[in-house]
């Protein structure tokens, strides 16, 4: 198998970062990574793996930002896109920034990346793994604009499966996963969220279940190596029978 070259949207941390190690670690990747800022944790892995890491820092939302990426790597065998943003509210306190502001990023920024590169996505028969979210078919109290847009993103990638058979397109829930995000969400939880709901969620984070980001990371690094195209299309979660041949063994 020759090296797979694959670039990841928000890599500085949490999920983004811990698949950007499987790749270079396991696989032996070569990998663009696209955030906002340079972590530690990011600068510690460059500081690892040297070339095999190129770092481009912006916002994904300005296409520039991606091209930058795509001219580092050229012809890339994957794309694992996992930017988001989540901004709480209900529907009785709408708010059209924010819903706007949650669209740009978990939406069309998608296009940003994948557009381009596609000609190399079809010529490599590569992959491209969509990071979404049970959110997607989930109806949580006062995350209306997240849940709409992770439903738009797993449209997106059916569609897209579709209409281009010789790329793998997957969207891939990765769990509800020990970051900063998942942490600001127990936070606000009690503010939004509806009382059973708030409940479930610390719950949750009290019993120890969150799930490690190298471990849904490990799924989606092996999705954008080998992932089978007959899953092309479809959604599932990070340890559903679909994802199983995927996991850390």
């Amino acid at each position: 198998m020759s090296m797979p070259q694959v670039i990841v949207t928000g890599a500085s941390k949490g999920i983004g970062l811990a698949t950007a190690e499987v790749l270079l670690e396991v696989y032996g990747a070569k990998v663009v990574s696209i955030s906002r800022s340079m972590t530690p944790e990011l600068e510690a892995l460059k500081a690892k793996f040297g070339d095999k890491l190129v770092t481009v820092l912006g916002d994904i939302t300005e296409p520039e930002v991606s091209l930058e990426a795509l001219k580092a790597l050229p012809s890339p065998t994957a794309l694992v896109l996992n930017a988001a943003i989540s901004i709480f509210g209900r529907v009785d306190k709408y708010v059209a920034d924010d819903w706007r502001k949650t669209f740009e990023l978990n939406v069309f920024s998608l296009f940003n990346t994948l557009v381009p590169a596609i000609p190399a996505l079809r010529e490599n028969k590569g992959r491209v793994i969509f990071v979404s979210s049970g959110s997607a078919v989930g109806k949580t109290a006062g995350m209306a604009s997240y849940n709409a847009s992770k439903a738009a993103m797993n449209a997106v990638v059916r569609t897209f499966a579709n209409e281009e058979p010789d790329i793998a397109s997957f969207a891939v829930h990765p769990g509800m996963v020990e970051t900063q995000m998942q942490k600001h969400f127990l936070e606000v939880a009690p503010t939004y969220l509806n009382p059973a709901e708030a409940e479930f969620v610390a719950e949750v984070h009290a019993s120890g279940k969150l799930v490690k980001p190298e471990d849904s990371g490990y799924v989606l690094a092996s999705l954008a190596v080998k992932g089978s195209p007959e899953l092309s299309g479809q959604f599932f979660f990070w340890d559903s029978p679909e994802a199983v041949p995927y996991m850390k063994k």
